[in-house]
């Protein structure tokens, strides 16, 4: 089961898609939020969550007061969770009378998604397949340059085996944190 932490939608469970995803773990969900809420970063944020599965990362950031949230996933299957996860999410914010956050699902590729969008972003989640090769890691990355603000946080989840991702000049490794077989890997961008 997975569900929302914290926040107006905190405990309201979430659909995961029935195959082809690895939603992150309640401990490492938690330990992201804590690091991102005690550095002010969620609150009125723009959040992209790519390979975003149920939108679990996505969602929490939207329960814990991201204004603006987009979720990309290729998998239709996955991406019709996700929609209706942001459904039950928007739901959960009218109960609570709490702001509802800008919830949008994208069924496309991810680096066809960053190809043709223009928005940016202040906080980024990438929490891609472990199969996923660094090669095609690298190649979003560097799409991704031009859809962060000034002082973005990135944060990549990857298994604790892989090697630290290959950065595009845009970004710095703020610093890595292991979690049992998951790695966080922490980037920002200068201010």
């Amino acid at each position: 089961m997975t569900r929302i932490i914290a926040g107006f939608a905190g405990s309201q469970r979430l659909a995961v898609p029935a195959s082809g995803t690895r939603p992150t773990s309640d401990r490492v969900r938690e330990a992201i939020f804590s690091a991102l809420e005690s550095r002010d970063l969620i609150s009125g944020c723009a959040a992209l969550d790519l390979y975003a599965g149920s939108g679990a990362l996505g969602l929490e950031a939207a329960s814990r007061g991201a204004a603006e949230v987009t979720l990309v996933e290729k998998n239709p299957a996955a991406a019709r969770v996700a929609k209706s996860n942001a459904t039950t999410i928007l739901n959960a914010a009218a109960a609570s009378k709490a702001t509802k956050p800008r919830l949008t699902v994208v069924t496309q590729q991810v680096n066809a998604f960053l190809g043709s969008s223009v928005v940016q972003f202040d906080v980024v989640f990438i929490d891609p397949p472990y199969d996923l090769s660094e090669i095609e890691l690298a190649e979003t990355l560097d799409r991704l340059t031009g859809h962060v603000t000034a002082g973005a946080t990135i944060v990549i989840e990857r298994t604790a085996r892989s090697p630290q991702p290959s950065l595009p000049p845009a970004f710095v490794l703020d610093r890595r944190k292991d979690y049992g077989e998951t790695t966080l890997w922490w980037l920002t961008t200068p201010e």
